[in-house]
């Protein structure tokens, strides 16, 4: 009996080892070892915080399934799990949605400052159609001026590996905190408000559709699957049971970090 769970269980994960190696190796041949290492730490301790939390409330979860993808700028298309269970309660909720951003930025906020600190300042060139021009989220810019200082006209700084790793996973974290329908944003905007989160939600996407036709059409694709599947959002088996106040502060400080971690227009080409 014990052979045949093990067996079962390298059955199942085999996909996921997989996907974690295709993923490893797309990020590694698009911008080298030190960001595939970078990179690779933020998705999983994100995942895995929903995966834990999920164990923690006995909610079914699969492992975390990498997207690989070998094209720059970024390698992968991310990570995900997939929740099969039924959520028992707002606190529940709120935990598991919470977790992720959390764990992320715990790794993403280091490998900024540590990435800064390898990068250098140099004069912009008079030809830029090579290089790729980030935008720079409040949260970012903060950190960079720490390092840095008030750049002169003309410079600009050219980031360690480190660094652009630490800024992409600013950035997952900060497209995972949208508060709209089954991103994580949205879970946690859920089981502040209930119901009553389909306002928030419906807000939320008409800003970001103007976003992606007036700013960063970019954006284009993941505000149409926004629009299909924004507003769905299945309630928790119990939604008497209301959130206590640590965990609305925190639900409350989560949404600041969603504001000075987004940027309208990410990739400036």
């Amino acid at each position: 009996m014990e052979e045949l769970t093990a067996s079962n269980f390298f059955s199942k994960a085999r996909i996921h080892v997989l996907l974690f190696i295709a993923t490893f190796l797309t990020t590694y041949y698009v911008n080298g070892l030190l960001y595939s290492i970078t990179i690779m730490t933020i998705l999983l301790s994100h995942e895995l915080g929903h995966f834990f939390m999920c164990r923690k409330y006995h909610v079914a979860a699969t492992m975390p399934y990498f997207l690989p993808l070998p094209f720059p700028p970024f390698g992968t298309f991310g990570a995900v799990i997939k929740m099969k269970g039924i959520m028992p309660n707002k606190r529940a909720l709120f935990d598991i949605g919470a977790a992720g951003p959390l764990m992320g930025l715990f790794f993403a906020i280091p490998a900024i400052i540590i990435g800064l600190n390898l990068s250098d300042a140099r004069p912009v060139p008079s030809d830029s159609s090579q290089f790729l021009g980030l935008g720079e989220p409040i949260l970012f810019s903060f950190i960079s001026k720490l390092v840095f200082g008030q750049l002169p006209d003309g410079m600009d700084i050219y980031l360690h590996p480190i660094a652009f790793a630490g800024w992409a996973g600013l950035f997952v974290t900060a497209l995972n905190l949208l508060p709209i329908g089954q991103l994580d944003g949205g879970h946690i905007m859920y089981a502040l408000l209930g119901k009553k989160s389909k306002i928030v939600y419906r807000v939320g996407i008409f800003i970001f559709c103007l976003i992606a036709i007036f700013m960063y059409p970019g954006w284009m694709v993941f505000a149409i699957l926004l629009l299909i599947f924004g507003f769905r959002h299945p309630a928790p088996t119990d939604e008497v049971t209301t959130l206590d106040p640590k965990r609305k502060i925190l639900g409350v400080v989560l949404f600041i970090i969603f504001l000075v971690s987004f940027t309208p227009v990410p990739l400036k080409f």
